[in-house]
């Protein structure tokens, strides 16, 4: 009240962020951590579970407030949002959410499907006597041909070290894992553990998940910036860093510095041994591929634009510096081309993409944005470098979807904010996904032209000019967990308008080499860890994606990750994703003619040509109308 607005809700849900995604402006600087004490609201019937707060006296507990960033629901209650909490709250048009949208958990692993590129099995073995005193591995050969009708061929080094000694402290049981006949570890016993870790390695973010391959259950995860960023924000700048004396060591050299680390949290988080991690699997564009091998990138970005290796035979982690055991695998996904690697093809894997009769658009939003359309019959792909903007790379004040990102905004009719962050910490920075939340709402607010400019002349004490030109003060420094303010500058949004042009050109020109229009499209599968994130109809309002219906549209996460923990646990995935790479013929745009006007034409909101945005269009023509 006093909207009258119904909202279905469970039981521990924030009512501050219930309010947000039912489009009521509850007045909120401090992303919900209950700092600023702006969001006050009368519980009139039911009851919330709520967080004491000093912004609120005994009194006021008494009569019924509370702070709606600080309540959770317990069951049917009525809320009044008071005139000082909203502050001229305007009445919102029914919006889509990307919560609303369907979603697609990633392709589930079950035991039929496990079958692991590194084997293990246990034997027991006889004691040598005058009899039978062949050599332990020609008896461990004999053993394992008999118990499971495997054949041997050879023997990692550091497992023969192990293997005397293995079989006489376990009375002759011991655990051999394998890999295409050859035994590259020993183990005393029964061993119940085999793990594998899949990495996505991003062009910003790197993730990362334990897996226990005998069950392919996720144990742990972890993500951090790519440390490379202090050597160029994108795959084209690293190339240029590469070329520079001891430039390519030095990139390698920190991205496995940077795996390393993420294998030991790993290992912590999940209070397992990284000795008992068998095998690795990565995915990951194919700039980032070769950097991680240390081959040179030089030719990537020169005419006729071509990879030293696409189909990457597996090797020994080892060999690049990671701290795993003896002879563990590393297993790199297939690249494509120059700039669609097998963090794509890992995606298109996982979402099933390369199996359905579906006209399908696949959108993996990132530092290097790739795109693939088709479906069963044929897959066409391109690549377009949209910046780390969707990342929150490149803003002034720009962060990681994490804890105290701002991700939710929302706009009252005298243009104060209402802000939730992530977990609703004290506000850090903006996210990608907040970035364009916050975009839209300024657009329909009005307070942002089309090519991006605040007007300066509004009654809006936020709107301020900065050191590079006008900004909006979203939160103040007293709420902030910087102890600074943070703001959006002009500068900010014109780097998400670029951002989202190359996306949006990129699929434009794609559809266009394949005589197909946005409606043709059955399905549009959204990646990308930010994908999780980002509103649906904030994203379309400002032109990032096709305006066509709403649900044809699948949010799917970080498709790289599950597909990386797919080919982890199955080597059928892992040969799918061989045969899927095969099959996609690559579009380089940086020879297409038509995509840098499409690229320029898109650099305005929500784009040049707003036929192609008709709903948005719409609803700007109501706005005017209204105001």
């Amino acid at each position: 009240m006093p909207a009258d607005e119904r909202v279905r809700a469970s039981e521990g849900d924030n009512l501050l962020q219930l309010a947000l995604e039912a489009g009521l402006h509850i007045n909120a600087s401090c992303g919900g951590d209950g700092a600023c004490g702006k969001c006050r609201v009368l519980i009139t019937s039911g009851s919330v579970a709520c967080r004491d707060s000093e912004k609120l006296t005994s009194d006021d507990y008494g009569q019924g407030w509370r702070l709606a960033c600080r309540s959770s629901v317990q069951g049917d209650v009525t809320v009044e949002v008071p005139r000082q909490s909203s502050l001229q709250a305007k009445v919102r048009d029914e919006r889509i959410h990307s919560h609303a949208a369907r979603h697609a958990e990633g392709s589930a692993i079950h035991v039929s499907m496990l079958d692991p590129f590194v084997r293990q099995y246990t034997v027991t073995l006889g004691k040598p006597d005058s009899a039978d005193n062949s050599s332990d591995f020609s008896r461990l050969q004999r053993q394992l041909r008999k118990e499971h009708d495997v054949e041997t061929e050879a023997m990692e080094l550091d497992a023969l070290q192990d293997l005397p000694q293995a079989l006489r402290s376990r009375d002759g049981q011991v655990t051999a894992s394998l890999v295409h006949g050859r035994i590259i570890r020993i183990e005393p016993g029964s061993t119940a553990a085999h793990f594998a870790v899949a990495f996505d390695i991003g062009t910003t973010s790197v993730w990362g998940e334990l897996i226990d391959v005998q069950t392919g259950l996720v144990l742990a995860k972890s993500s951090a910036y790519n440390p490379q960023i202090s050597c160029g924000d994108d795959v084209i700048s690293r190339i240029i860093y590469s070329l520079k004396p001891g430039g390519l060591e030095r990139l390698q050299q920190i991205l496995v510095e940077c795996l390393s680390l993420l294998i030991d949290d790993l290992a912590l988080k999940s209070g397992i041994d990284v000795k008992n991690i068998s095998q690795i699997t990565a995915a990951g564009n194919t700039v980032m591929s070769h950097l991680l091998l240390g081959i040179t990138p030089k030719y990537l970005r020169e005419a006729p634009y071509v990879p030293a290796v696409a189909s990457i035979p597996p090797m020994r982690a080892r060999e690049i510096g990671l701290p795993v055991a003896g002879a563990v695998p590393l297993i790199l996904l297939p690249c494509v081309a120059s700039y669609v690697g097998g963090d794509i093809v890992a995606g298109v894997v996982a979402s099933g993409m390369h199996e359905t009769e579906k006209l399908t658009l696949y959108m993996d939003l990132g530092t290097n944005g790739e795109i693939v359309l088709g479906n069963r019959d044929w897959l066409m792909t391109a690549s377009c470098s949209a910046g780390p903007a969707f990342e929150g790379g490149g803003l002034t004040c720009g962060m990681r979807a994490m804890p105290g990102a701002i991700e939710g905004f929302n706009l009252s009719a005298d243009f104060e904010p209402m802000i939730v962050t992530i977990e609703r910490k004290p506000p850090l920075g903006i996210c990608g996904s907040g970035a364009i939340n916050i975009l839209a709402e300024f657009m329909e607010m009005g307070i942002l032209s089309r090519n991006g400019k605040f007007d300066p002349r509004l009654a809006a004490s936020r709107i301020r000019e900065g050191a590079g030109g006008y900004e909006y003060q979203l939160v103040e420094s007293a709420f902030s967990g910087t102890g600074s303010d943070i703001v959006l500058t002009e500068a900010d949004i014109d780097n998400i308008m670029r951002a989202k042009a190359a996306m949006f050109a990129g699929c434009h020109a794609l559809l266009e080499n394949a005589s197909l229009a946005f409606s043709d499209i059955d399905q549009i599968i959204i990646a990308g860890a930010f994908g999780d994130y980002v509103d649906l109809e904030n994203a379309i309002a400002i032109g990032l994606f096709p305006d066509i219906p709403r649900e044809r549209y699948t949010f799917f996460g970080n498709g790289s990750l599950h597909g990386a923990r797919l080919a982890a646990c199955s080597q059928k995935h892992r040969e799918i994703a061989e045969l899927t790479a095969r099959r996609m013929t690559n579009i380089e745009l940086s020879e297409d003619r038509s995509f840098m006007d499409k690229y320029i034409a898109g650099i305005f909101l929500p784009h040049t040509d707003i036929n192609l945005f008709p709903t948005v269009a719409a609803r700007l023509a109501d706005g005017r109308a209204g105001s």
